[in-house]
């Protein structure tokens, strides 16, 4: 699903205001923008930073339970008594497998950088999808979106799990929690934000698609997308179509089309300090405000 090309400079400009276009063409031009330091990790490094875990799902009713594979970074130091941000990364279908370790590259691979982890301490869950499965059963090169199903895919009933694992084990802000993904996967945090809306403090879902008729479900919530306009893998369309529905609902998602960028919009979204920044800095409002 992922195009092969090389990976486009990281000069792009990201559109950080929400413009008034109907049409979702928020073209972004290219602008300069500062380099970003090399702190590659290793793989070896990776898995060291992530720990491995793994959680039993039962795929339905009376079915045999299958374990489902999925890894967790956690803050550099967890001060007692703090509570930290969590943000769900769900990968293309590039990542998709058993080795629980592939789904570690572009976001959790970006943001367990030492630079990164200090500007951002938090947890980051990033669970595998199995091969040849979706985390949304949809046809990722039509232009028109498909309903959404009444049920989750069983890898995304293993998401959900996941979370609710995670919640239970780990010293989660409940108002900090961010779900973010690209292709495939930006495909299931448009599917998962409406599944779950309450459950969300932003979402930021990269090249992929929703079901337009869920929009009324996330239009209070702080929403960034992008998409390049000259994806061949999943068509602009997709992410046009949700922010104009998003838009005509009433909602204010912030929407940035890169000019001239092919599927690999996850580069320049994930490694702008400012999309990180925006990430981090939303939080639900208390109960009973």
């Amino acid at each position: 699903m992922k195009s092969w090309c090389p990976l486009l400079a990281l000069g792009i400009l990201l559109a950080a205001a929400v413009p008034t276009s109907t049409r979702g063409d928020d073209a972004a031009p290219p602008q300069e923008k500062p380099a970003v330091a090399d702190e590659s990790l290793t793989t070896d490094q990776l898995d060291k930073l992530y720990e491995a875990r793994t959680v039993r799902v039962a795929p339905a009713k009376d079915a045999e339970p299958v374990d489902f594979a999925y890894r967790l970074l956690k803050p550099a130091a967890i001060a007692p008594g703090t509570r930290y941000p969590l943000v769900i990364f769900l990968h293309g279908a590039g990542e998709r497998g058993n080795d629980n370790l592939n789904q570690l590259k572009y976001f959790p691979t970006w943001i367990a950088e030492p630079s990164a982890r200090k500007a951002h301490p938090c947890f980051v869950l990033a669970p595998q999808c199995r091969d040849e499965q979706k985390w949304v059963d949809v046809d990722w090169s039509k232009i028109e979106s498909t309903p959404q199903s009444p049920t989750p895919t069983v890898d995304m009933l293993a998401v959900i799990a996941a979370l609710e694992d995670t919640l239970k084990r780990e010293p989660i802000d409940p108002t900090r929690i961010s779900l973010t993904g690209l292709s495939m996967g930006g495909y299931g945090s448009w599917d998962l934000a409406a599944r779950m809306p309450e459950r969300f403090a932003a979402v930021l879902p990269i090249c992929g698609g929703g079901d337009e008729a869920t929009v009324a479900k996330i239009k209070d919530l702080p929403i960034w997308c992008f998409h390049g306009d000259a994806d061949t893998a999943v068509r602009v369309e997709r992410s046009r179509s949700m922010i104009e529905a998003l838009r005509a609902t009433g909602g204010t998602p912030k929407y940035s089309e890169l000019a001239g960028v092919g599927h690999d919009s996850w580069t320049p979204a994930y490694r702008d300090p400012d999309v990180l920044a925006w990430l981090f800095a939303q939080k639900k409002p208390a109960k009973g405000k």
